[in-house]
């Protein structure tokens, strides 16, 4: 279990990390989304004892990573694919790796079959590597001392489609016989489909952590009518929430059956009507994280 509690990291006047608080369970995925800047790679740097916190603490096992006796074993970290030695061949990395945690040598093999990487390939050097094959060689390093926890960060970049869809079953696998997942991604395709769990950070602070399934049901319902200004006061009459998009569209709480029935009552002619959910990750990720969009602070 990876456990954070009241974390805040501020370098001077900057605040990266403002009082973040969650958890990542055993036999689950838990997504941390972001956009850049948002404060997911300082704090998962705090978890691994890369950067110090200002304030509040984060644990694995209920342990800080510097008081585990052999890390490895433990928890698996890939932070940056490109922070390998670029001289070193594949092979080279993982056996440094096998035999600082005192592992047996045939595990180096293992891993390099489990990521998919070639006999010819892992004698290459890292210099001559693609980013994708770097991230096989990080998360082969992240997996070789068999570890309870793993923590990513952007793992799927510079991997194919074949190669996303290999690293999504792996961590599944994973999650499944009982280890603990904390994967960040910008890729929200790839979280919305192999995460149970997701907290989203903007601006340093917490936004919304859940369940995936509580969170998109929360997103409520979107619809669209001829008359959308009758629509929204004939909703506020049954005392729903009802906000109205510049561009016509109406977005409540209420459930799609409960606006249909009103919109059928009051005469209105609906053009669109859907649970928001069923725009998925993507477009709650936007909403929550809006102020902290580059683009966004930008307009």
């Amino acid at each position: 279990m990876i456990t954070v509690d009241s974390l805040s990291v501020t370098y001077g006047r900057f605040t990266a990390v403002d009082d973040v608080s969650f958890t990542a369970r055993p036999g689950r995925v838990t997504g941390f989304l972001g956009p850049n800047g948002a404060g997911k790679s300082t704090t998962m740097r705090v978890m691994v004892g890369l950067t110090r916190p200002t304030h509040g603490s984060a644990s694995i096992s209920g342990r800080p990573y510097a008081e585990l006796p052999n890390p490895g074993l433990e928890v698996g970290v890939l932070l940056d694919a490109s922070a390998q030695h670029a001289g070193r061949t594949g092979r080279e990395i993982l056996t440094l790796a096998q035999r600082t945690m005192g592992l047996p040598s045939a595990r180096v093999d293992q891993m390099l079959q489990r990521v998919s990487l070639t006999g010819s390939e892992a004698d290459r050097r890292v210099r001559n590597y693609s980013l994708g094959m770097r991230q096989r060689l990080g998360i082969a390093t992240a997996l070789i001392g068999d570890p309870e926890v793993l923590i990513l960060d952007e793992p799927a970049n510079g991997l194919d489609p074949a190669g996303i869809r290999w690293m999504r079953d792996l961590l599944r696998e994973y999650a499944d016989q009982g280890g603990t997942v904390l994967l960040s991604s910008h890729l929200l395709h790839e979280i919305e489909v192999i995460a149970d769990d997701l907290v989203v950070i903007g601006n340093g602070r917490i936004v919304a952590q859940g369940t995936k399934a509580d969170l998109l049901a929360a997103a409520g319902t979107v619809v669209r009518a001829a008359n959308p200004l009758v629509l929204v006061t004939e909703l506020e009459r049954t005392g729903v929430t009802v906000s109205l998009s510049p561009d016509g569209t109406v977005r409540t709480d209420a459930d799609p059956a409960h606006v249909g029935q009103v919109a059928l009552s009051a005469g209105i002619a609906l053009t669109e009507l859907r649970s928001a959910d069923s725009a998925g990750l993507e477009e709650m990720f936007l909403e929550l994280t809006a102020e902290s969009q580059r683009e966004g602070a930008a307009a």
